[in-house]
């Protein structure tokens, strides 16, 4: 397993001074590049191939939100590569090495030029060691939507919501569904269905399902296409 170390910086907490979803899913994408740049199969490897990776699915489980000054290990691996299709894990463990927080992630291999779905090539194949997946119970990947979704107000995409590959960021598709969430409530479980890109000044319009025991919220574009779907398991 690929891992950094880090401590939880204020700039990373909530009000309670314990880390957010946000910066959980920024520390777990961090650590994926890191180990891409480490590997020779970065952001300036990938321009140069013309080739993206772009995120399909989450599904991110929180143990314990690590508080202000805690040190924590990041980790990830990568356990199957298969056509256009990489799988990854992610996981935060305390110092002691208890795990904090893991996570499942799908990602798909697109060439630049088409925006359509690229065979991995070699080079990738022989950079990313394949281990054994983590223990964790992994959930489908398509998220089953509640009847009834109320939609909310349009929201319009900034220069921040992009990243490198000047697309929203998927770490920013949630925080918005986040925004959507009742007042304190704790997420324990987050899955994201990612369907389609956004980019500057698309309008994007949330769409919040309530059920017993989650709340979902989906992001649609202008034509009525489903951006994001996410599902957020938890309570207050």
């Amino acid at each position: 397993m690929y891992t950094f170390d880090s401590r939880i910086r204020y700039s990373e907490t909530d009000s309670q001074g314990k880390l957010t979803m946000a910066s959980l899913i920024n520390y777990f994408q961090d650590c994926s590049t890191f180990q891409s740049e480490d590997l020779g199969l970065g952001v300036e490897k990938l321009k140069e191939m013309h080739l993206v990776w772009v995120l399909s699915s989450w599904q991110i489980v929180v143990e314990r939100y690590p508080a202000l000054g805690e040190k924590v290990a990041v980790g990830t691996l990568p356990y199957g590569l298969k056509g256009f299709l990489g799988y990854r894990n992610f996981c935060m463990m305390d110092w002691e090495g208890a795990y904090l927080a893991r996570a499942n992630s799908l990602w798909s291999l697109l060439d630049t030029r088409t925006n359509k779905p690229s065979a991995i090539p070699q080079n990738m194949m022989e950079g990313y060691r394949l281990e054994e997946k983590l223990e964790m119970e992994y959930a489908p990947r398509r998220i089953a939507l509640p009847p009834d979704g109320v939609p909310r107000e349009p929201v319009v995409v900034k220069r921040h919501h992009l990243d490198t590959n000047h697309h929203v960021n998927n770490q920013q598709f949630i925080d918005i569904a986040m925004d959507y969430l009742p007042e304190g409530f704790a997420i324990r479980q987050v899955r994201a269905e990612y369907k389609k890109q956004a980019f500057l000044g698309d309008v994007l319009t949330p769409r919040v399902f309530e059920a017993p025991d989650c709340v979902c919220v989906t992001l649609e574009n202008r034509e009525g296409d489903l951006c994001m779907a996410a599902e957020f398991g938890g309570g207050a």
